[in-house]
């Protein structure tokens, strides 16, 4: 796979929204916001970095495994959200970890904002009021890269789009589609389930069964698919 520069980025709409990024170690994420949450979204990725780095210290197993692990009562709120989520996808822990702070920030930001928008290495957290958004999705050397866009409209739940791909990026797939797209009203789980679904791509024959198998995951709302110049799409999506 290839790291691209996340340009990404730009192809978020966000109107007047006030934009800042905060960078901790591997976490970096670009939010938008009513207005600069900068400090408390700094305290709020520490807070929970430390309780997905603490728990691995005590359970090493956890970063490496590739498939579901055992529901843990004590652990912290994010670790038992990750394992629910990645149990549900048939995948390892750690394949939600970025939509899981993705989402937990933005729980935690929408305390002081309305509206926020938190990306995390193209997983995404949105909590819309007043306004709609637009997510440009990115597909690497696809001819459909930046040319397919999501509609996300306001509305005061939480929503998560989640991107993953076999081509791109430094996360783990088993898989060649370009990218592959989740919508849930959850973003640790939307993260959890685009791997999975990702997995499952290995021609542009397997698009279909794995767009079938997607929308079967419970809580998954939208899924699309894109291989080279094919694209699937099923479920909840309005693409604009």
């Amino acid at each position: 796979m290839e790291y691209r520069k996340r340009t990404y980025r730009n192809k978020i709409s966000k109107g007047s929204i006030v934009s800042f990024q905060v960078k901790i170690k591997e976490t970096d994420l670009y939010i938008g916001a009513d207005t600069d949450c900068t400090e408390t979204a700094l305290q709020s990725v520490r807070r929970h970095r430390e309780c997905v780095e603490e728990y691995i210290r005590h359970n090493p197993s956890f970063v490496d495994s590739m498939t579901p692990v055992a529901t843990d009562a004590f652990a912290p709120a994010i670790i038992r959200e990750m394992i629910e989520a990645s149990s549900r996808c048939g995948v390892g822990p750690m394949a939600s970890v970025a939509g899981a702070i993705a989402r937990h920030v933005g729980l935690d930001l929408i305390k002081h904002s309305e509206n926020v928008i938190v990306e995390n290495g193209g997983d995404i957290f949105l909590r819309l009021i007043d306004r709609d958004a637009t997510v440009g999705i990115f597909a690497g050397d696809s001819p459909l890269s930046y040319r397919v866009f999501l509609k996300v409209r306001a509305g005061g739940t939480p929503f998560g789009v989640c991107t993953s791909s076999g081509t791109i990026g430094h996360s783990t797939s088993f898989g060649r589609a370009d990218a592959v797209c989740v919508t849930s009203q959850s973003a640790t789980l939307a993260d959890a389930a685009a791997t999975s679904i990702g997995n499952r791509v290995k021609r542009e024959g397997d698009i279909k069964g794995a767009l079938d198998y997607g929308l079967g995951i419970e809580g998954v709302q939208g899924v699309l698919i894109i291989m080279g110049d094919k694209l699937g799409i099923r479920g909840d999506m309005e693409l604009v």
